[in-house]
């Protein structure tokens, strides 16, 4: 496709999305969250279940992520399914139900926001708001959070290019929204042996291209649970700044997505083996600063 330097899907990314290009910032966005930074040195991840499916299974899965050094909770409340008849979520209920387990992990919490009423209530419980796959280019729904002063992860669409996903960053900055988080999730090719094609070439563009921090989900990414192991080391050597990882008690039970769930068990040795590879490219897992009067009285 042809186009004029600044025209949508003409020139290079950088002369069509002026305020996510690097250049607008280039000591880079570091995106706060509580205690916790996204887009600084720490690395960090966010883990929970597809789906809130009620108190049990939401705390035991929060107090599993948070004991093996996860820093945010994800959970689904409202769930958009390409089937009608697929679970959808508890809604309300269920956003109560995860505000209450992550109280208890001390856990922030990562939830998506599927349409612009859902906002408000979003807001009061939720410290990053998602907007999934399929919302991408929902453009009302993005100028209505650029306008939030809550940050919001950014979900690459299963069929969008690099541009159009930044440009759909571009739409949350345009609306005075600084506080953007990028998620490559995989995209749709002809591959078939997994649910998508992790481009973790894109994380490495986007950390070159954009000051916003990129974290990468490789749970949807492939799919299949023994390749979300090797994919987050992937996405954690190639520059990403965090992962988010769906993470189920009992995987085989679960209403949503159960068949790319990690356990508990393999969540925490995953988490066990990615310092190794962050110490590599001269990272570390994120963590709070000691304060100095603190650690000198150690």
């Amino acid at each position: 496709m042809s186009g004029k330097p600044g025209e949508e899907g003409g020139g290079k990314p950088r002369e069509s999305t002026p305020r996510v290009a690097r250049a607008s910032k280039p000591e880079g966005t570091c995106v706060r969250v509580g205690r916790v930074e996204i887009g600084g040195p720490g690395f960090v991840v966010m883990a929970g279940p597809c789906a809130v499916e009620g108190l049990e299974q939401t705390e035991q899965t929060a107090a599993a992520v948070a004991a093996a050094g996860a820093h945010v909770l994800r959970g689904g409340v409202f769930k958009p399914r390409t089937s009608p008849y697929a679970f959808q979520g508890m809604g309300e209920p269920g956003l109560r139900v995860l505000a209450e387990a992550a109280r208890k992990a001390g856990l922030p919490i990562v939830s998506e926001v599927m349409e612009a009423t859902q906002i408000p209530l979003m807001v009061e419980h939720v410290d990053i708001l998602q907007v999934g796959a399929r919302n991408m280019q929902n453009f009302p729904l993005l100028r209505a959070l650029g306008k939030v002063r809550k940050p919001v992860l950014l979900k690459r669409g299963l069929a969008a290019t690099f541009q159009e996903w930044m440009l759909a960053a571009e739409y949350l900055l345009d609306g005075g929204n600084e506080q953007v988080i990028l998620c490559e999730r995989g995209i749709r090719t002809f591959e078939t042996a997994m649910r998508n094609t992790l481009d973790l070439a894109a994380v490495a563009l986007a950390k070159q291209h954009t000051h916003l921090p990129v974290i990468v989900d490789p749970s949807h990414a492939t799919g299949v649970p023994e390749l979300i192991q090797p994919m987050a080391l992937a996405a954690a050597a190639a520059g990403a700044d965090g992962l988010i990882i769906e993470v189920h008690p009992r995987p085989e039970q679960a209403l949503c997505d159960g068949q790319q769930a990690l356990t508990p068990e393999r969540f925490q040795q995953l988490m066990r083996r990615l310092p190794g590879v962050l110490h590599a490219v001269d990272r570390h897992l994120w963590r709070p600063e000691i304060p100095a009067h603190v650690a000198g009285a150690r």
